[in-house]
C-alpha cells in the first residue's frame, strides 16, 4: 500500500489529513486492563519486552479497542544498554536501574557485536505485530536518541537533572563522545532491523534534550540525531522518521532544519500558534495533548482537542499527546478522545 493511502504515512510526506491521523505515546501500556493481565504472567517489564509472542500482544492491544492510525512496537528506550551488556532492571515502584558508565573501562566492557543478537526478540516482534495490522495502520519502530540513552547509562538510573551525564560530558567530552558513538552505531542498526522485520515508519525519542544549554544540545542531541537519520537513511531512504525533542523548546526548529527527520513531535510546553507559525511550515508534525488533561477529562479536554485541531488541523499534522499516555488514564478518556479527533458524534 502506498503511503497516500496510509494517513500518517501521507503526513509525514508533507500532506494535509483531515481528520489527522491518530496514535498515543504508550498507548500499549498499564491503563489498559488487558495489558496488566500480560504483565502478571511474566517476572519482569524487560522480560515481556523480550518475550516476541507476549510483546507482540500487547502491541496490538490499544488497536482492538481505538481506532488508531498506527501502531508502535512495544519495547524499551533502554534496550539498547541492555543490548550493548549493561545490566538493566526495572525495579517496580522505582523505575530502571542500571550500572553506571563513568569511565573508560566502564564502557570497554561494552560489545556492539553481540548487540544485534539481543535485538533480535525485537525484531520478531515486529513481524508477528505486522502479519496482524490492517494495511492502512503501520507500525512504527524507535529508539532512544543517543543523548537520552546515555542519561541513563551514565546516571545508572532516571533522574530530574541528568547532572551525572551532564558533568561526565563537560568534564571528559571524548569518552562521553565514544559512548555517544556507540549509541549511534546500535541504535542505527536497530532502526534499520525494525524496518526490514516490517516497519514503515521511525521514531527517535530524545526524552531529556530539554536539560542541555543551546551549544550542548547541538552537540549531544543534534548531531547525533543526524548521523543516526543519515545512515538510516543511506540504507532505507524511503523510511519516514519522526523526532522527539521532548523540552528542546524554540531549537526544535533548528532541531528539525538539522537532523534530517521527516516530522516533529511536540511536548505539552510548546504554544499551538508557536507550533504552527514556526515549525510545521517547515516539517510534519506531531503531538501535542497533555497527558494528564486526557487522564483527567471534563470540557476542558474536549476544548482543548478542538484548539489543536483548529490550529494545527490545517497543516500537515498528527494528533498526538506531548508525552506518554498515563497508567491511571480511564479508557473512556481515550474513546473520546478518538471521536473527537475523528469528528464523530461524543454525548
Amino acid at each position: 500500500m502506498t503511503g497516500s493511502k496510509v494517513p500518517l504515512l501521507s503526513v509525514l510526506t508533507g500532506e494535509t489529513c483531515a481528520p489527522p491521523p491518530l496514535w498515543l505515546m504508550r498507548q500499549a501500556g498499564r491503563y489498559l486492563p488487558e495489558y496488566r493481565e500480560v504483565r502478571k504472567t511474566v517476572p519482569s517489564f524487560l522480560d515481556l519486552c523480550l518475550i516476541p509472542r507476549l510483546a507482540a500482544e500487547v502491541t496490538l492491544q490499544p488497536l482492538r479497542r481505538f481506532s488508531f492510525d498506527a501502531s508502535i512496537v512495544f519495547s524499551d528506550i533502554l534496550i539498547m544498554p541492555f543490548a550493548l551488556g549493561q545490566a538493566v532492571a526495572f525495579v517496580e515502584g522505582e523505575g530502571p536501574k542500571l550500572d553506571p558508565i563513568r569511565d573508560g573501562a566502564a564502557l570497554a566492557r561494552l560489545d556492539p557485536v553481540v548487540a544485534a543478537t539481543k535485538l533480535s526478540p525485537v525484531y520478531e516482534t515486529v513481524e508477528r505485530v505486522v502479519a496482524e495490522l490492517p494495511a492502512a495502520v503501520p507500525l512504527i519502530g524507535f529508539c532512544g536518541a543517543p543523548w537520552t540513552v546515555a542519561t541513563y547509562m551514565v546516571e545508572g538510573a532516571g533522574s530530574k537533572d541528568q547532572a551525572a551525564a551532564r558533568t561526565l560530558a563537560y568534564r571528559d567530552p571524548s569518552l562521553f563522545q565514544a559512548m555517544i558513538d556507540m549509541i549511534v552505531e546500535t541504535s542505527t542498526t536497530y532502526l534499520v532491523g525494525q524496518v526490514a522485520a516490517g516497519c514503515r515508519a521511525l521514531q527517535i525519542f530524545d526524552s531529556w534534550s530539554g536539560s542541555l544549554p543551546e551549544d550542548a544540545f547541538a552537540r549531544w542531541c543534534i548531531a547525533p540525531t543526524k548521523e543516526i537519520v543519515a545512515r538510516v537513511k543511506r540504507q532505507m531512504p524511503e523510511i519516514p522518521i519522526i523526532g522527539f525533542p521532548r523540552g528542546a523548546g524554540p531549537s526544535a526548529v533548528r532541531y528539525a532544519s538539522e537532523t534530517g527527520v521527516d516530522g516533529v513531535g511536540c511536548d505539552t510546553s510548546l504554544p499551538l500558534a508557536w507550533i504552527a507559525k514556526e515549525l510545521q511550515p517547515q516539517v510534519p508534525v506531531q503531538g501535542n495533548l497533555d497527558p494528564v488533561l486526557l487522564a483527567a477529562g471534563g470540557p476542558e479536554l474536549d476544548v482543548r482537542v478542538g484548539q489543536i485541531l483548529a490550529e494545527l488541523g490545517r497543516g500537515p499534522f498528527i494528533f498526538n499527546l506531548g508525552h506518554g499516555i498515563l497508567p491511571d488514564t480511564p479508557i473512556a478518556h481515550v474513546e473520546r478522545l478518538v471521536r473527537l479527533v475523528k469528528g464523530d458524534s461524543v454525548a
